[in-house]
């Protein structure tokens, strides 16, 4: 099972750039508990703590397809690190002036998730430049998927750690420079300077026009309400069940089942379009989700968390594939960069309608929702299965049209035209 991520890993730049990627991930992946520590810390309020995580998730939404954009424009080094750099003095000038003035915060904050690079979009790019074929990079991105488990995983373990070993100011602090490091790390590697886009038809929409892409746009809407709403059921079932130590083991399962499900995912070959196989794994992860609505005993429901977590990376890992088949020429990182943003979304949507379904019917209606979610995604690529069937251009993979050293134009490509 691991020949094949080992052979990803001896490629040239591979793992200083998968490494980068993730370090330079890391304010990102632990934005939220560091600024709910660090507002608590300063005598704030839970609800200012909430909002300024919320200021942060939007402008992160908004920022990431915008800078993908001019990723895709003007190339990864003259984007990527001096956003890292504006996020990282955003983010500083947050922790040194705290919560007062109030508007000086939220702008803060604000900059801080609007100018987050889009490293990993740009990973996404990168690997058909770094690997030797189509099989390889699919395996990349199921590799992807599981190193984001790990992150997710770590990155609030390190915030702990500052803070104990620190304050609350020096874990801001500290994540930021590690992203501006891993950034840098990422944007002087020689695939990163030497990766154009494809030439791009002008269009106001970008990766937007592609309709395959946004029925998978709106499928992960689904998905990514489905895991934001199982954090808030969760909480509930562990203030019932054993408090925080139990939704922590609770969050952890979820982790450690799509960590298992992504690796085993990745270390084989897959016959069969993706398309039809992303139907079978989002079936089985709403199929996995409704167990949870037995909610037994703290150790089954941890098992039941195992489970429920395992299709999670396969799903995404497999819709990396699917974003670059059905991206237009030109407008690959910012169609990755589309997925993250819709997938955050929806975690966040799924957060609020958890709340009020948790209120009003108890923990397992709460823990309902992310298997109709699911469902609801199902439908949505049952329903499109024709136009997702039909990508807009080759896989990058396939034709390698974003590392095209003839720079050949597509049809109905306008000269000079960028957009």
């Amino acid at each position: 099972m691991a020949t094949g991520y080992l052979e990803i890993l001896r490629a040239r730049h591979a793992l200083r750039l998968l490494t980068g990627t993730l370090v330079g991930r890391l304010p990102n992946a632990t934005a939220a508990i560091a600024l709910v520590l660090f507002v608590r810390a300063e005598g704030g309020t839970y609800s200012l703590a909430g909002a300024l995580a919320a200021v942060y998730g939007v402008a992160n939404a908004v920022g990431q397809p915008v800078l993908g954009r001019l990723v895709d424009l003007y190339g990864q080094p003259r984007v990527q690190l001096p956003a890292a750099v504006l996020a990282a003095l955003a983010m500083v000038l947050f922790a040194f002036a705290g919560t007062e003035p109030l508007p000086l915060a939220y702008a803060a904050v604000a900059a801080a998730g609007l100018f987050t690079p889009p490293l990993e979009g740009g990973l996404r790019a990168l690997w058909p430049s770094v690997l030797g074929g189509e099989e390889q990079v699919h395996t990349a991105y199921a590799m992807d998927a599981i190193a984001q488990e790990v992150m997710f995983t770590v990155g609030p373990l390190l915030v702990t750690l500052c803070v104990s070993v620190w304050d609350e100011r020096a874990a801001l602090l500290v994540l930021s420079l590690l992203g501006v490091l891993g950034a840098l790390s990422v944007v002087v590697s020689p695939p990163s300077r030497a990766w154009r886009s494809a030439p791009r038809e002008a269009h106001w929409l970008g990766a937007l026009r592609s309709p395959g892409l946004l029925v998978l746009l709106a499928a992960f809407l689904c998905v990514g309400i489905a895991l934001g709403s199982i954090t808030v059921a969760s909480v509930s079932y562990a203030d019932g069940h054993g408090g925080d130590a139990v939704y922590g083991w609770l969050m952890a399962g979820l982790g450690l089942g799509a960590l298992a499900g992504g690796t085993v995912y990745g270390a084989r070959r897959w016959a069969g379009v993706p398309e039809r196989r992303l139907r079978v794994l989002v079936a089985l992860l709403a199929v996995c989700y409704l167990p949870l609505t037995l909610t037994p005993g703290p150790v089954a429901m941890v098992l039941l968390s195992v489970v429920s977590g395992v299709f999670l990376a396969p799903c995404i890992a497999c819709a990396f594939i699917i974003v670059d088949r059905h991206a237009p020429g030109g407008t690959v990182t910012e169609a990755f960069s589309w997925l993250v943003t819709t997938f955050t979304v929806g975690a966040s949507v799924g957060t609020g309608l958890a709340g009020p379904v948790v209120q009003a019917g108890g923990t397992v209606w709460g823990f309902a929702l992310p298997g109709a979610a699911g469902a609801v995604s199902l439908l949505v690529l049952l329903a499109t299965g024709r136009v997702l069937a039909a990508p807009a251009r080759r896989a990058v993979v396939a034709a390698s049209s974003e590392n095209d050293p003839n720079r050949a134009a597509e049809p109905r490509f306008s000269s000079g035209d960028r957009a």
